[in-house]
C-alpha cells in the first residue's frame, strides 16, 4: 500500500468491515510506541459542541449583535 501525493491511503474493505469503518466516519490519528495508530474518533457530537461552547467572545450584547444583523 502507497500514500498518494495528496497523503492519502485507502482502507482494506475487510478492515473497514471488521472495524465499523463506514463513510464519513471520523477518525484520529495517534502515536503509540512510535508508531501511527487510526482510530475511530469517538468523542460524542455533544462533546464536540461542548468543547467550543462558551470559546468566542463578542464586543456586544445580544440585542445589539440583533440589530446590526437585521440591518
Amino acid at each position: 500500500m502507497r500514500i498518494s501525493e495528496r497523503g492519502q491511503v485507502t482502507i482494506p474493505k475487510k478492515i473497514r468491515e471488521q472495524f465499523g469503518l463506514r463513510e464519513n466516519t471520523e477518525v484520529e490519528f495517534l502515536v503509540r510506541d512510535g508508531q501511527v495508530v487510526l482510530m475511530p474518533n469517538r468523542k460524542s457530537k455533544q462533546e464536540k459542541v461542548d468543547s467550543i461552547y462558551g470559546k468566542k467572545l463578542f464586543q456586544h450584547s445580544t440585542d445589539e449583535l440583533m440589530r446590526l444583523l437585521r440591518s
